[in-house]
Formats: C-alpha cells, structure tokens, sequence
C-alpha cells in the first residue's frame, strides 16, 4: 500500500516558479480584459466577457495553490487545472464550430489563439508538474 507524503515537494521549486509566473500573467490579462470588457460593452458579447473573468478567476486560484503549496493545495490545484483543460477544449471547440456566439474572442477562444496557445499548453504543463510533484512513499 503506498500513502502520500505529508511533506511534498514544494509546488514552486524549479519549473513550479515558471508556471507561477505565467498563471500571474494570465491572471493580470484575463481579470483586466474582462472587467473592462464587462464594464463598457458588456451588452456585446456578454457569454465571451464572463467566460474570460471565469478564466481569470480560475487562474487566479490555481496560482494561489501553486504558492501555498502543501498536498491539498496541489490537489485543488490539480482539479481546477483539468476543469481549466476542460474550458479551454469545451470553448475553443465551440468557438471553431459556431463561431457566430462569440461576437468577441474570449481567453480560451481557439484555444487560446489571441494568447499564443498558453491557455491550452498551461494546465497540460501544470497537471504534469502536480502529478510529478506528488511524492509517494511506500
């Protein structure tokens, strides 16, 4: 039977610090898109504008978790990273099949084209470093 360390890794050592730094850009990008979005033309394009201040709420808390570090902050992180996967598949789909609900571009629209692809290479990077940060002994 193996059982979880009760002291992992930390989550920002080494690559963890990078992916840091890129769900804080995100966040900066997406919440400050969105509010000014929401703020003056949210009649436009209001399924899109929410989507991006999901997006950033999410990024705000994945980045969150990645600093506080412990088991059950990777765990929430990890949850929140595939449901972010999920979003940017499930929208950027959406946004190449019916291209006409999206008046304007969200975070996550053709998957995450308007921000050179981060949004769909950024949580397949950090489920990959969660899972690897997992330390299990035996």
């Amino acid at each position: 039977m193996t059982t979880v360390d009760p002291k992992p890794k930390r989550l920002i050592s080494g690559p963890g610090m990078l992916l840091v730094w890129f769900y804080g850009v995100m966040v900066v990008g997406a919440v400050s898109r969105s509010a000014y979005q929401i703020a003056t033309e949210f009649d436009r394009a209001p399924l899109a504008y929410s989507l991006s201040a999901v997006a950033g709420v999410v990024y705000g808390f994945i980045t969150y978790s990645l600093v506080r570090g412990g088991e059950r902050a990777r765990r929430a992180a990890q949850v929140c990273c595939a449901a972010e996967l999920a979003g940017v598949l499930i929208v950027g789909t959406w946004t190449l099949v019916e291209p006409s609900a999206f008046p304007d571009a969200t975070v996550w629209s053709d998957y995450g084209m308007g921000y050179v692809f981060i949004p769909v290479l950024l949580p397949l990077s950090a489920l990959y470093w969660l899972r690897r940060g997992r330390t299990v002994t035996p």
